[in-house]
């Protein structure tokens, strides 16, 4: 992987992170934050288009179609998301989903779309979702306590709800991740112009999912407005990152790489939100990182 395109993931990893960390602390709030972020995202956004390409050679029709599907997609990734940070713990729900995603995406790559990555890249992927999956293992929530805190309960027997949910968010990952890319890289769309057609397909959806929730706008917008404001730069900004680094790289090495925002979340997980097994999570981290370096290899 090109210098450039580590650069650019590993940026995209760390906007990534910040806007997770914004969205789980505001998940149970669900659709009201979700439509307030997709209008900010457009609106912070839609100014830079005419100094980062304009739409490109792609046409208007091919925009649209590439933006909706993908404003279709990311709708049900925000949505499964959002439910599984309401349900279990940060780490566990994104290190699950961030180790799921890049598995399917990098088997289609490879399988459907002809990528052929290096053999140490293969090692440097395996690495990456073995360190998040362990991440995400770590903690799979007593029924009648709180992880959070360290607190007594008893072991839940079948799965995690939070592990299935983070598997949910994974496969939509990996849906809008091989979409995008062949949209950005076959139909020459610009990132930044690609990305505000998806926020703004996305604030149409979720304008006719809101339902009686519409009046709880008003006081969400007041009372998160900053979280909103930083969830709009950020949100996009992390995608667009990785949509230019797919025209440099090969979407097989860019989906992996981006999970060095696992060792980002995990470390507040452990250090902020005490979410427990500090030592662990910190040994799963070095894995995610061995195998960023061998993929930059």
């Amino acid at each position: 992987m090109s210098v450039p395109a580590l650069v650019l993931v590993l940026a995209a990893a760390v906007c990534h992170s910040a806007w997770n960390i914004l969205a789980h602390g505001v998940s149970r709030i669900g659709m009201p934050f979700l439509w307030w972020g997709a209008l900010a995202s457009t609106l912070l956004w839609l100014p830079m288009v005419p100094f980062t390409a304009g739409i490109g050679t792609a046409d208007v029709g091919g925009l649209a179609l590439g933006a909706g599907v993908s404003a279709v997609l990311h709708c049900g990734y925000m949505l499964v998301l959002q439910r599984g940070y309401a349900t279990g713990m940060l780490s566990t729900v994104y290190a699950t989903a961030r180790g799921t995603g890049p598995l399917i995406t990098v088997l289609v790559a490879v399988l459907v779309l002809g990528e052929r990555p290096s053999g140490w890249a293969l090692v440097g992927i395996a690495a990456i979702l073995v360190g998040v999956v362990v991440i995400g293992l770590l903690d799979r929530g007593p029924v009648g306590g709180s992880t959070s805190l360290g607190g007594a309960g008893t072991r839940r027997r079948g799965p995690d709800p939070a592990i299935l949910w983070g598997i949910a968010t994974g496969v939509a990952i990996a849906a809008y991740t091989l979409w995008d890319a062949n949209v950005v890289r076959s139909w020459d769309v610009p990132p930044v112009a690609f990305m505000v057609g998806c926020t703004l397909g996305e604030l149409v959806l979720f304008s006719a999912l809101l339902g009686r929730r519409r009046r709880e706008l008003g006081r969400v917008g007041r009372t998160h407005w900053v979280r909103i404001l930083a969830f709009g730069a950020l949100s996009p900004l992390s995608y667009i990152l990785v949509l230019v680094a797919v025209t440099l790289a090969p979407v097989a090495l860019v989906a992996p790489m981006r999970e060095v925002s696992v060792v980002l979340v995990s470390a507040f997980g452990a250090l902020v939100l005490r979410e427990g097994r500090g030592w662990a999570r910190v040994a799963a981290s070095v894995i995610v990182v061995a195998g960023v370096l061998l993929i930059a290899a």
